[in-house]
């Protein structure tokens, strides 16, 4: 067979459908591609923000692909056409790369975006972001946040502001239906009447981010001089059981350690079986079971076991004392009733 080629593909370009960072990458076949017909043409697919040292590689048959991008950023990608080696006489026969990139158009300096961005899902219930104004920014500076993820038909408005002195400085969102384990799309933009406002794009994983309750009930048990048992209840919430993990802080008198479990409860070693106080507190987080990362909650109140030794000083000492002057009352029973028979004796016989 002669040398054959093959045409990139065509109209390679970068959509942006208005989903905050959720871009499509499209084409078309590659022209004169009816010679070909018995072969399954496949396309290798790059791309990558531009910043970025790693590519990501697709190799596809279909003429679009959806991908999530940090929209801060620019995106570049590449794609050429391979024939399979059956349609080739044994080696693969690959185009050359088509290009394409795609840029938001920066408004705005850089210090009027957003500061210090912060989302936390609380109890994998209910999603809070807050932030900080840029820069310098005027005071009647509005920012305004949008959210999509896939599921809904458009990018929304956040509902409920947290607002300071009437700016907007955070985002109370409603309930999240079927938004977990998907990308969760956010950009927070403004306006002003002095200047523009450049926008700031965030994606989080909303598994990735929750901040469960802290346990309580919280239970210390001596078991003997060398074992101590802790236990405490699951945090309350939606939270599957097998989600958490626990890290223990244990104190026995002054010496501090922290261990970490899966389960609710633990066993641990006592350091000294002559110890005064025990202390223990937990807190909890969603573990790599069922996210990348999470947020520890807060900690528990402390739960503590004090040996009460003036209480066991005492009994040794009032033990003894109480049977001596059980004894005496005796003895001094005996002897006035032994007194009384003998009076009664002399009073007969006078």
């Amino acid at each position: 067979m002669d040398f054959l080629s093959v045409n990139p593909p065509q109209d390679f370009e970068i959509v942006d459908p208005g989903y905050l960072g959720y871009l499509c990458l499209q084409w078309q076949p590659p022209l004169f591609l009816d010679k070909f017909e018995e072969c399954t043409v496949e396309y290798e697919l790059k791309y990558r923000n531009i910043d970025s040292e790693d590519w990501k590689t697709i190799i596809t048959k279909n003429l679009h692909y959806n991908d999530g991008f940090d929209l801060n950023k620019g995106v570049e990608a590449k794609i050429h056409t391979l024939l399979p080696p059956h349609c080739t006489n044994g080696s693969e026969v690959q185009s050359l790369w088509s290009e394409a990139t795609y840029w938001k158009s920066p408004q705005g300096s850089q210090e009027t975006k957003i500061q210090e961005m912060d989302c936390v899902y609380y109890n994998w219930e209910y999603l809070l972001c807050s932030w900080k104004p840029g820069l310098g920014v005027h005071f009647h500076t509005s920012y305004q946040l949008f959210y999509w993820y896939d599921g809904l038909d458009h990018a929304t408005q956040c509902p409920d502001y947290i607002k300071v002195d009437g700016q907007n400085i955070g985002c109370r969102f409603p309930h999240l239906e079927a938004s977990d384990y998907k990308d969760f799309y956010i950009c927070v933009n403004g306006s002003s009447d002095s200047y523009p406002i450049r926008p700031s794009y965030f994606i989080f994983q909303l598994q990735n981010i929750v901040k469960p309750l802290p346990p309580d009930y919280l239970s210390l048990t001596v078991k003997n001089s060398e074992e101590v048992n802790l236990k405490w209840s699951m945090p309350q919430g939606p939270i599957p059981a097998k989600c958490f993990i626990y890290e223990i802080e244990f104190t026995e008198d002054d010496t501090t350690w922290v261990t970490t479990t899966v389960e609710n409860e633990i066993r641990v070693a006592r350091i000294s079986n002559e110890s005064q106080q025990l202390c223990f507190l937990v807190r909890s987080k969603v573990n790599i079971y069922c996210s990348d990362d999470g947020i520890w909650s807060e900690w528990s109140d402390e739960q503590c076991w004090k040996d009460d030794i003036w209480k066991e000083t005492l009994v040794f000492f009032l033990t003894p004392f109480a049977f001596v002057s059980l004894f005496v009352l005796l003895v001094t029973c005996l002897l006035l009733y032994k007194q009384k028979a003998v009076l009664k004796t002399v009073s007969c016989v006078t």
